[in-house]
């Protein structure tokens, strides 16, 4: 009988998901081991959630967002039973190994699963935001800058025949990287990541120097998680909801809002907002983004095949190597000072 492989995609969706599906399948199927889908992420897996995956059935999404398999943000680690569920359902259905596609939610369940429960677990690196370590690169992450940069590019056209000030919010929680990224693309004029603290105050002074500068408008691009601060540092928190998910993730937004308020209620400037929100995650995925996805499907299917458990596949400079999933999860990567730096150059 042929072993049977489980693949799944936890968390936020992500441009290129069904390319890393398509290429896990046709390589495991064709070294004659049996592929299932897991619907719906980790929720799937507890919920006895499951759909055949073969080479008929992958050709044809390789340039397909989202993901076929749906996803979710359940985590069975904070569910009462839920790993313990998890483990014996995995067992009654013959799954021999579980292919987790996802962020450090999703990859950081499948560590645990490995380290404490010894199930066969392999890692996909998934996150528009880039922040995952142990590799350079996520795919999704190329796709999601595109989106940003042109989003950036028409509001430029508004804002200049408007006069005004447009703050542009882009995604990123905990980092900045499709912001600083897409900001420095689309030539805006001041940048606000979570990594680095710019005060409302200094945001107004670059502002009124580009315009003492000869410039009648400008961009302002700030992350959804950046802090916003008054002079003296004072920290106002910008959320929609104190909900948070399975996580502990809270919804965030309305920075962008906020600052708009306080950008011309400071200098005069006509400001304007508009949030960006899951645009950024929607829609066909970039050559790299489809190129990138393939690289990594098919080197989860190599390390199911060497029966390296408990390991990632990561770009490290133009090679897909493998590291393990505690390197992945165990540290978030922050923007670099250097690239900050270089974003700061065009302040005015």
């Amino acid at each position: 009988m042929a072993k049977k492989v489980a693949i799944l995609t936890g968390g936020g969706d992500c441009p290129g998901l069904n390319a890393v599906i398509r290429a896990a399948t046709l390589k495991l199927v064709k070294a004659g081991f049996e592929m299932v889908g897991v619907r719906h992420g980790w929720r799937g897996l507890l919920e006895n959630e499951y759909m055949p995956l073969d080479i008929k059935s992958t050709a044809d999404i390789l340039a397909k967002g989202g993901t076929i398999l749906r996803t979710s943000r359940t985590n069975p680690m904070k569910q009462s039973g839920g790993a313990e569920l998890l483990v014996d359902n995995l067992q009654q259905n013959d799954i021999w190994a579980t292919i987790a596609i996802g962020g450090d939610d999703t990859l950081g369940v499948a560590n645990k699963l490995h380290g404490e429960y010894s199930l066969n677990m392999v890692g996909v690196p998934k996150t528009i935001d880039n922040d995952l370590s142990g590799t350079d690169y996520t795919f999704g992450f190329d796709t999601a800058v595109q989106i940003a940069t042109e989003c950036i590019d028409r509001l430029n056209t508004t804002a200049e025949s408007h006069d005004r000030t447009i703050v542009v919010e882009i995604m990123g929680r905990h980092t900045g990287w499709i912001t600083v990224m897409a900001g420095i693309a689309g030539g805006a004029d001041v940048i606000m990541l979570p990594e680095f603290e710019v005060s409302v105050a200094e945001v107004c002074d670059a502002l009124r120097r580009s315009r003492g500068g000869g410039k009648n408008f400008n961009i302002v691009a700030v992350s959804e998680g950046a802090k916003l601060l008054t002079r003296e540092g004072e920290e106002q928190l910008v959320t929609q909801s104190e909900e948070v998910d399975a996580f502990g993730n809270v919804k965030l937004g309305g920075v962008a809002n906020l600052l708009a308020k306080e950008i011309e209620r400071r200098t005069g400037f006509e400001t304007r907002a508009t949030v960006l929100g899951h645009i950024q995650r929607g829609g066909t995925p970039t050559a790299h983004d489809r190129i990138l996805a393939t690289r990594y499907g098919i080197k989860a299917a190599e390390m199911v095949e060497a029966g390296q458990w408990g390991q990632m596949a990561a770009l490290q400079g133009d090679e897909i190597v493998s590291v393990p999933l505690a390197v992945a999860v165990g540290e978030r990567k922050l923007v670099r000072p250097e690239l900050w730096e270089l974003a700061r150059t065009f302040f005015a």
